[in-house]
Formats: structure tokens, C-alpha cells, sequence
């Protein structure tokens, strides 16, 4: 229980933050996970612009810190070129 209504407030503020953020990082997962499973490559190209901008975007708004959004993207488009060796061979 808290002590006083500013904190009380606090408490509300930080759960409704809490549950948006956890959102926009599922979001951000499912994407990745989408582009990495996607069959053909233009379709590939078109999720990996819609990960990319939605992990920018969660840097942006401090979802993500801005290093972790650029570690993630990093490994997305290693994982990706992986891919394309891959399937070219």
C-alpha cells in the first residue's frame, strides 16, 4: 500500500506505461520473427522495413534504449544476409 496519493498516482502511471511497453516489444518481436519466416524475398524486404521501423520507433519513445534497437536490427539483418547466402548457394 502506499503512503500518500502521489504515490498512489505514481503506481497507476508506471503499471499503464508498463503494460503499452510490453506491447510495443511483442510487436517488435513478432515482427522479426515474421520477416525471418517469410518465403520470398520482396516479401522479406517489405516485413523487414515494417521490423526496422518499429524497432526505431521504440528507440525513439524509449521503449527500447537506443543501442539494444540498433544490437537488434544488427543481428535481424545478419540473420537475414545468413539467409540469403543460403538460399543462393
Amino acid at each position: 500500500m502506499t503512503h500518500s496519493k502521489q504515490a498512489a498516482k505514481r503506481v497507476r502511471q508506471n503499471n499503464r506505461v508498463r503494460v503499452r511497453n510490453r506491447g510495443v516489444r511483442s510487436a517488435i518481436k513478432t515482427a522479426i520473427k515474421h520477416t525471418l519466416e517469410a518465403d520470398s524475398p520482396e516479401k522479406r524486404a517489405a516485413l523487414l522495413r515494417d521490423a526496422m521501423k518499429k524497432t526505431d520507433k521504440a528507440a525513439k519513445f524509449g521503449v527500447l534504449h537506443k543501442n539494444q534497437a540498433a544490437r537488434r536490427k544488427s543481428r535481424l539483418m545478419k540473420a537475414l544476409n545468413k539467409l540469403a547466402a543460403a538460399g543462393a548457394k
